[in-house]
């Protein structure tokens, strides 16, 4: 993600016209009215995903409008999806009005008159309205309706989000490409499911969306050593033949898929300086490694050294950096 807004860097006088002028040029034209207060907060980080943008907000409490003079001016003829992270947020649009608690969803679009009272953060993914392959009818009858993302496909999809904008991961073009595609998919999948349309899904985003509702069961169980390819095929009502047919067409087994997760779940507890006091063998058990020499044997065959000096190593890192940032002179 890239901050492209801050307030912090405007005077308090200049911050909300900055602000207006950044969501045009990110988002789309709107204009916006302070409530209760002066004085702006916010910032803004984006990340371009092909034809597909992820917006991570926060802002003070504002009402902002999208007039029919704004769209005659500029229409992208986008649909955003809105994850709320924190605060109250109100829309109306297409005659309906919703309330929008954090961790819900909902869709609106460039196109027709909006307005919003908000008041806290959320994340927005746009893209353009064609790449949606759901009958236009069909989008009309969610568009500001408010979907849960605490269960099911909203929440496979507001935690796909949510992992963009907190992940640090530095993205090539294609691979960029690729997350937007994803992204779409999951769009797609989410809002065919609540309109009970999962039909109307092209066949190929299905197989996509399908090894990502994988993928995530197994990130939520790599604890349980008990875990086989018959019960993630179960769970998710296909054969295990089918299963690890899919996992093939992404280059990999289901059981290395696993074990690697499993690996990079123990080598990030082993980094993490609060964690020092856990011992190796608790760490490797809790993703799935009962037995302690086959972790040591498995992790020192990926990573070429042992889990307890990768662990020394990492937090002697950690520890000579902070000395440095510590030292007179040190640059802040």
């Amino acid at each position: 993600m890239e901050r492209i807004f801050d307030s912090s860097d405007f005077s308090a006088r200049d911050a909300l016209p900055a602000w207006e002028n950044v969501i045009a040029e990110a988002v789309m034209p709107t204009s916006f009215k302070l409530i209760g207060t002066d004085v702006f907060r916010g910032r803004v980080s984006t990340m371009p995903l092909g034809a597909v943008q992820l917006s991570a907000m926060a802002y003070s409490s504002y009402l902002t409008q999208r007039t029919p003079k704004l769209i005659r001016a500029s229409d992208p003829e986008i649909l955003a999806l809105g994850v709320t992270n924190s605060g109250p947020h109100v829309i109306e649009q297409n005659r309906k009005r919703a309330a929008v608690r954090p961790g819900d969803l909902l869709l609106f679009e460039s196109s027709r008159p909006f307005e919003t009272y908000a008041d806290g953060g959320n994340i927005l993914l746009q893209f353009p309205r064609a790449l949606l392959p759901l009958p236009a009818r069909q989008i009309d009858q969610i568009i500001c309706r408010t979907l849960p993302g605490d269960q099911g496909m909203g929440r496979l999809l507001r935690t796909f989000l949510t992992h963009l904008t907190e992940d640090s991961t530095e993205y090539t073009p294609q691979d960029a490409a690729r997350l937007g595609t994803v992204g779409l998919d999951l769009v797609t999948a989410t809002l065919a499911h609540f309109l009970e349309r999962e039909g109307a899904v092209p066949s190929d985003s299905r197989q996509r969306v399908l090894y990502m509702r994988i993928t995530s069961f197994i990130e939520r169980h790599l604890g349980d050593t008990t875990l086989t390819a018959g019960e993630v095929a179960a769970a998710h009502h296909i054969s295990v033949r089918s299963l690890h047919r899919l996992f093939q067409q992404h280059g990999v087994t289901v059981r290395s898929w696993i074990r690697g997760r499993r690996l990079e779940r123990c080598r990030r507890d082993l980094a993490d300086p609060a964690q020092r006091h856990v011992s190796i063998q608790a760490i490797a058990a809790r993703w799935g490694f009962p037995q302690p020499a086959d972790f040591t044997r498995v992790f020192r065959t990926v990573h070429g050294i042992t889990p307890s000096d990768y662990r020394n190593r990492s937090h002697d890192h950690s520890t000579e950096t902070g000395a440095r940032s510590q030292a007179p002179g040190a640059p802040r």
